[in-house]
């Protein structure tokens, strides 16, 4: 049994149970790559807000991944895991690894 969930809903989950782990923007990027996945693959995507706070971590800027990562750059980064861009900033959501 599954439930549709709209933007305002899953912004609104993390609101209340993980307010200070992703930005706004960051939480609109987040929803977008998980319905295009959900449309590519045809998997239903549960939401779990801690799952997905452990697994994600937004980035102000590359070079503050590269503090945390070993990578020189975004396209190696790309290379190893997931990145999400976020639109209108320099800021990165990454599938933590």
């Amino acid at each position: 049994m599954h439930q549709n969930i709209s933007e305002f809903d899953f912004k609104n989950q993390f609101k209340q149970m993980r307010p200070e782990n992703f930005s706004y923007d960051g939480l609109t990027a987040l929803y977008d790559y998980l319905t295009e996945y959900e449309d590519s693959t045809e998997t239903k995507v549960e939401l779990d807000v801690i799952a997905f706070c452990c697994e994600f971590t937004e980035f102000d800027s590359i070079e503050e991944v590269k503090i945390n990562y070993d990578v020189e750059n975004l396209k190696e980064l790309e290379e190893k895991t997931t990145v999400i861009r976020i639109p209108k900033s320099k800021g990165l959501i990454v599938q933590n690894y």
